[in-house]
């Protein structure tokens, strides 16, 4: 039985690829992945910022945010989050440690904060919402509504990962797939604080001063 030139080049090339082919740690393409989306959720804050930072002087005749603002409110709300940043670094070091007790507590407690965060915020909202400051009112209220309430879907998706995360560590406990989803969360929990400290002092803290 004679093996056709083709088919001998084709296993040719194949034995190239496995024999030049190496391995690639574990988890790689899954943090290289995640980086990518970060950074595409950059761009989509950074395009939320510019037209906030276009519309945020047209208040078509309406209130401005020094009419608004509660500034020790928003301060509270942003103690909060980054409260919840501190408790999640307690939760990676514990992790180091191999003590599932110790990260599944102050993950809860992360969670907590979170949680704390969010109900402010849709409290805020409801109270602009109460006084006719509506999206619909100006330019500004539109572009306010759309940049904070972007972030605050952010932190609802984290705190569902965040509950998910602890129920797949009560499971199966610290096995390396859930450290790597530890490592990702603790990377989006962490650029959630900074985008909120940017929007704290670009939307809440500049618009009282202006």
């Amino acid at each position: 039985m004679t093996t056709s030139p083709s088919s001998i080049a084709q296993d040719d090339v194949l034995t190239f690829y496995v024999a030049d082919e190496h391995e690639h740690a574990e988890g790689s393409s899954t943090m290289l992945g995640f980086w990518i989306y970060l950074m595409s959720d950059c761009l989509i804050f950074a395009c939320l910022f510019a037209v906030y930072a276009v519309l945020g002087g047209a208040y078509a005749a309406g209130p401005s945010p020094r009419d608004l603002f509660d500034l020790p409110l928003v301060a509270l709300n942003t103690s909060m989050l980054l409260l919840s940043s501190i408790t999640y670094g307690f939760a990676m070091l514990s992790m180091a440690k191999r003590d599932v007790r110790s990260v599944q507590i102050w993950l809860g407690i992360t969670g907590l904060f979170g949680l704390a965060f969010l109900c402010i915020e849709l409290y805020e909202f409801a109270h602009l919402i109460h006084l006719g400051a509506t999206p619909q009112r100006s330019a500004f209220l539109s572009a306010f509504f759309v940049l904070v309430g972007t972030h605050g879907l952010h932190v609802t998706f984290g705190l569902i990962w965040l509950v998910t995360l602890m129920f797949q560590i009560n499971q199966r406990g610290l096995v390396p797939a859930n450290q790597l989803r530890l490592s990702c969360l603790s990377m989006f929990w962490h650029f959630l604080d900074v985008i909120w400290i940017g929007v704290f002092t670009f939307v809440y803290l500049m618009g009282v001063l202006r």
